[in-house]
This record gives structure tokens, sequence and C-alpha cells, in this order.
């Protein structure tokens, strides 16, 4: 596995080492002893989850604030994702600064996304298997969002927006203007 820190301190890119043969392919998709010491420090993760979506979908941007902040590791396990993360550490160099990066079945690149980021990624497959570990369980009352189409953060979701397909609840999320970290 090979760990490549992005523009964005904390945040890195995981390529895991991929054997193929006549049979297909096996690779480990994460060591806890091999993350920590490439990442530079201990993360425990303690909840899975897994979503299945169409083209266009666009979740997010999501982030949860205060205990309850959560780091990721995600993955996609079949298709294809635009993932894209914000930088909403206020002492941060690179606050509000955005990273993005394609995730698929066939490069199965995973993103570490430390606690402070909004997170959120767009299906440019016909559909898609998104997988993530937390660090920190779920908790409604900290949950907060980033509106995915703030033009302050110029972010590029690589699809015409008559493509989209974005929740209710994600189409009222405030600007970052708006939030109040």
């Amino acid at each position: 596995m090979t760990v490549t820190e992005t523009k964005l301190k904390g945040c890195f890119v995981v390529e895991p080492k991929v054997f193929t043969d006549i049979r297909g392919y096996f690779f480990e998709s994460f060591n806890q002893n091999k993350f920590s010491e490439l990442i530079g420090r201990q993360i425990k993760f303690v909840q899975d989850n897994e979503s299945f979506s169409s083209k266009g979908v666009l979740r997010g941007l999501h982030f949860q604030t205060g205990a309850y902040a959560q780091a990721k590791l995600v993955r996609t396990v079949k298709g294809r994702v635009l993932d894209v993360v914000v930088d909403m550490r206020k002492e941060s160099p690179t606050f509000s600064k955005h990273f993005s990066i394609e995730l698929s079945e066939d490069n199965k690149r995973q993103l570490f996304v430390p606690r402070g980021f909004a997170h959120g990624f767009i299906v440019l497959s016909e559909t898609a298997i998104f997988s993530y570990k937390c660090d920190n369980f779920y908790n409604k009352e900290s949950e907060q969002g980033l509106r995915y189409d703030d033009p302050t953060l110029g972010i590029d979701w690589k699809l015409p927006t008559s493509e989209f397909i974005v929740s209710v609840k994600d189409l009222v999320l405030p600007k970052l203007s708006n939030i109040t970290l």
C-alpha cells in the first residue's frame, strides 16, 4: 500500500498493492497497522457505511462537528465516483480549499478524509457502490453540510448540472459564508 498526502494537510490518497493472475485479483483493502504507520497516527474506525446510487446522484457535502466529528476512509466498490473534500478547519492554511479525485472499482484508490473536512461525491458511472469507514459514530445533532454548488468553492463535478440528482436535504444546505464553525 502506498499513501500520498494531498494538497490538503492530513488528507491522503491510499493505493493498495493489487495482485492479479488468471483467477482475477486480490488486495488488502485495509490493514490497521500499515495504515496508522503510513499516515503517522492511530485511527480507530468504529463504523462502516455503504451506499448504492445511480449516475448523477450527488451526496454531500456533509460533515459532523464537535465531539462527533468523523474521519473517513472512503472507496468505490463498484462503478466510478468523483469524490470531493473541503477543508473546514478554520485554523488551516487550506481552509475552504477543496480536493477531488476519481475513485473507481478499477483504480481501487481510497481517500482518507480527516476530521474537520466536508465530504461528498457524485456518481459518474451508471451505478456505484460506495463504502466508507468512520472513526466516530454518526450523531444527527452534530451533522452539518455545505452547499455543493457554492461558487466560492469552484468545484467541477464533471457532469452537467442537468444530470445531478440531489436530495432535498442537500439542496437547502448553506453556503460557506453562512456556516458557523
